[in-house]
């Protein structure tokens, strides 16, 4: 889609500032956006411990949860007769490809098998963008190990596709859970753009678009274990979730 020189250039800024790279507009296939690299090493007092980038294709079932057992623990097929992990996701052109049918819904965690479920603190960032899936959505998510939503659940990005992806970081206080403070990135799902948490536990939550913070929150803030996950409806138009890179880092503070 042409863009005005002067947006590209703002843009260019915002994604140095970021650590990251302009890739330049062609046919707008998942292929041109993988250019994109994930960002290498320390940021202040977060300490990388996990990227990955999709560079090696793999189907659908079998051969993806293989290549990528190191790195994505997915939901068991059929689990809540909503989620088939294995079915709809492979890697293709470096993007992890999350097929929307309005039929089999998506979700799992990021990590290795023993790593995934341990964050107390840290930065997660994530690089998305969807195609179609009207009516659907994501959720990528900061979820308690223990599954007691009261430990605390930080939500960034999550919104239907249609709608700009939101922040919702959620009380912690038993019973009143569903409460959220909740900010709009005011951008949209069909852009590729970078999705980052900041959480000190106990102190604060960061959140940031392209590298730039859109809101703090200092009160019910986790301090227990949590896992880095997404899940994606069984509902809704076709389209796709694509994800160019996952990367997660340990506070060291």
């Amino acid at each position: 889609m042409p863009q005005r020189t002067s947006i590209r250039a703002a843009l260019a800024v915002v994604l140095l500032a970021a650590g990251l790279t302009l890739v330049p507009f062609g046919t707008g296939t998942p292929a041109e956006a993988a250019a994109v690299n994930a960002p290498r090493g320390n940021i202040g007092k977060f300490k990388q411990t996990f990227v990955q980038e999709f560079r090696t294709d793999a189907a659908a079932g079998g051969p993806f949860a293989k290549k990528y057992a190191s790195s994505w623990q997915p939901y068991p097929d059929g689990m809540s007769n909503m989620y088939w992990s294995g079915k709809m996701i492979k890697a293709r052109n470096g993007i992890m490809d999350v097929t929307l049918d309005g039929k089999h819904g998506a979700a799992g965690t990021f990590g290795s098998p023993t790593g995934a479920w341990g964050h107390k603190g840290g930065k997660f960032s994530v690089r998305a963008k969807a195609t179609g899936g009207n009516g659907n959505g994501a959720a990528f998510m900061l979820w308690p190990t223990s599954n007691v939503w009261s430990d605390g659940e930080i939500d960034y990005p999550e919104a239907n596709f249609e709608d700009a992806p939101m922040a919702h970081h959620h009380s912690m206080k038993p019973g009143n859970e569903v409460n959220a403070i909740s900010t709009s990135t005011r951008v949209s799902w069909r852009d590729w753009h970078v999705y980052s948490v900041e959480w000190i536990p106990g102190k604060s939550v960061r959140y940031l678009l392209d590298g730039k913070v859109i809101s703090t929150v200092t009160r019910d803030v986790p301090r227990t274990a949590h896992r880095y996950m997404f899940q994606v409806g069984n509902w809704g138009k076709a389209g796709h979730l694509y994800i160019d890179w996952v990367a997660t880092y340990r506070y060291t503070g």
